[in-house]
């Protein structure tokens, strides 16, 4: 079963790596195209029909009537239909198709061959991990703008459906507590406090689900307003607040208590091919555990010796062990006010764009706010997360969140990394909509790169800025030596924080919260420095072959313009970069 599971994930890793190896030569648009689009248009028609996930395929506004279809039915449906895409794909010769549908092929293939992966392994009956769940997830749409009667009225109608997509999950939960399928009990501590933040509300005003009614757009007439208020009211009432009280007596009385103690992934059924399939999905490589492992060993080497040379810089007498205490507990590196971290997250990303010019050809539409991740999410969140339109800033717990590391979280999550990549990639024109999928291995490698980018910038002022930087660039190289030690070597818990402990600047909460994660996450932990190191090594190479010709503003563009994609396709996109003499994709910006 095996090898069954994970031969069209496997496959198609294998397939990019030697599309990117073997460039094949231009070709016109013929019928092998005209295929290819009839199945991925077909497909994606019937994907947005399925709502897998709360929110999936609605723009920033729009609100869906009904929470997603997710019983085992609907489920092993959505099995067989994407077995029949693969079958139709894997009758394309892709060499017959157009440069341009050959990326999109490589990109769909992939992404095809995780959703058959995720199917098979059923990991549906375990949606949740220390960082979200899906009662989390759910209550982002409560979050959004709304800005019209119909938005309003289809967001009392999805949380009408609460109660069946609530027991829906446990139903698909209870299934995966048969068969040893949780996430480790240990992960799970505490982490009911989104649960109880509504089940334990005293009215429905009082929950995250009444905040669209409490600042309603002028269009709708004072009159409709208290109409749809009270509905709001009402759903609230009758339908999410039982509903979260269900759940929550569920994980407390039977999931948290049936959850497994081990740790490792590779121990789950069909463990080992489980954690195998994680790792193509979330690095797009073929690497096993044991390779990944010791890249991470090597590059934390190198690090370490670039931390050093900081410690020397600063004159700091003692080891490095004593240096890291000292940055962990010295009140000067820390804000004394949630607004203070704002500010300074602030202020670092306005200083980005005094020098964006000249690195960036193509600057992105969309703008972003800063603003502190929820109170009800903030305990166990991690430090920051961006995307289109927002960073958010972790707030909660001002001793474990040092100023020195700003600068990188910064350029990370917000520009020109996940609030500025993102919208480069969406204002792509003439993209099938599949191509707007996020890839853990890309994305999250682009903006680790943008860290390191930040001292080429000049975005670091002082040596522990610096520091803060290599602390996070060390943070994401221990990644793969924790992540492989955990899920493939039989590492403990404790060995993964006190690794953490050792080779980063992290707080004890910071470490003790991203172990967690990576515990019951397998495998997403090892996109970040894969990815990056994905990119440096294609830019080493572009600027090696072009020479004078090499400019970091074609290069960047370049990148950001091809959008979310695997990295042997990345790779693949620089040789031709390089092969056309560096030119930038937009040749108004030249």
């Amino acid at each position: 079963m095996d090898k069954k599971i994970t031969t069209a994930i496997a496959g198609a890793c294998m397939l990019l790596c030697l599309s990117a190896a073997n460039a094949a030569p231009a070709i016109k648009a013929g019928p092998a195209d005209a295929q290819f689009k009839a199945v991925y248009a077909q497909e994606w028609k019937w994907r947005t029909s399925q709502k897998q996930e709360d929110g999936e395929d609605d723009d920033d506004s729009g609100v869906s009537p009904s929470l997603p279809r997710i019983d085992v039915a609907t489920q092993n449906k959505r099995l067989a239909y994407w077995q029949g895409v693969m079958k139709k794909l894997d009758g394309i010769k892709e060499s017959s198709l157009s440069a341009p549908e050959r990326i999109n092929y490589q990109v769909y293939k992939a992404q095809i061959a995780a959703f058959i992966a995720a199917q098979q392994f059923k990991e549906y009956e375990k949606p949740l991990n220390a960082d979200t769940a899906f009662w989390s997830n759910m209550a982002g749409t409560a979050r959004r703008p709304m800005t019209t009667e119909a938005q309003f009225r289809d967001y009392i109608k999805q949380m009408s459906d609460v109660p069946r997509y609530f027991n829906d999950e446990i139903v698909n939960m209870r299934a995966g507590m048969a068969r040893g399928f949780t996430p480790p009990k240990v992960t799970l501590v505490g982490r009911d406090s989104s649960i109880t933040s509504v089940s334990d509300a005293k009215t429905a005003q009082d929950t995250v689900f009444y905040l669209p009614f409490k600042s309603m757009p002028a269009n709708i007439p004072a009159a409709k307003q208290e109409e749809l208020r009270a509905a709001g009211v009402k759903a609230i009432e009758t339908s999410v607040i039982p509903a979260h009280k269900a759940l929550l007596k569920f994980m407390r009385e039977e999931y948290v208590p049936a959850a497994r103690e081990d740790l490792a992934a590779s121990n789950l059924p069909d463990g080992k091919a489980y954690y195998q399939s994680k790792i193509v999905e979330f690095t797009t490589t073929n690497l096993s555990a044991d390779q990944i492992h010791q890249i991470g060993i090597d590059e934390m080497a190198k690090i370490r010796n670039e931390m050093l040379d900081v410690m020397k810089q600063v004159k700091f007498e003692g080891d490095l062990p004593a240096f890291l205490t000292f940055l962990r507990t010295d009140p000067q590196f820390y804000a004394k006010t949630p607004d203070e971290l704002l500010m300074r997250s602030a202020w670092v990303a306005k200083k980005f764009d005094g020098k964006v010019g000249q690195y960036f050809g193509y600057l992105p539409r969309r703008r972003f706010a800063v603003i502190p991740v929820p109170d009800d999410q903030a305990p166990f969140y991690t430090s920051g997360r961006g995307g289109p339109g927002v960073y958010l800033v972790n707030t909660y717990n001002l001793p474990s969140r040092a100023l020195y590391s700003m600068p990188a979280l910064t350029l990370h999550e917000s520009a020109p990394g996940h609030a500025f990549q993102m919208p480069v990639a969406l204002e792509q024109k003439g993209r099938p909509p599949f191509r707007n999928a996020y890839i853990s291995a890309y994305g999250e490698g682009w903006a680790l790169y943008c860290e390191r980018l930040g001292a080429e910038m000049g975005m670091y002022e002082t040596p522990y800025e610096v520091f803060g930087m290599l602390s996070y660039q060390a943070w994401r190289a221990s990644r793969l030596v924790v992540d492989t030690g955990i899920h493939a070597k039989g590492w403990t818990r404790k060995q993964a924080q006190d690794y953490l402990k050792a080779n980063t600047a992290l707080s004890e909460h910071e470490i003790e919260t991203e172990v967690d994660r990576y515990i019951s996450w397998p495998g997403q932990a090892l996109s970040y420095y894969l990815g990056e190191m994905s990119i440096i090594n294609a830019r080493k190479k572009a600027e090696k072959a072009l020479g004078q010709k090499f400019d970091i503003r074609a290069f960047h563009d370049t990148v950001l313009q091809l959008g979310s994609v695997p990295l042997p396709v990345l790779e693949a996109r620089i040789d031709l970069f390089i092969a056309e003499g560096g030119k930038s994709p937009y040749p108004d910006l030249q």
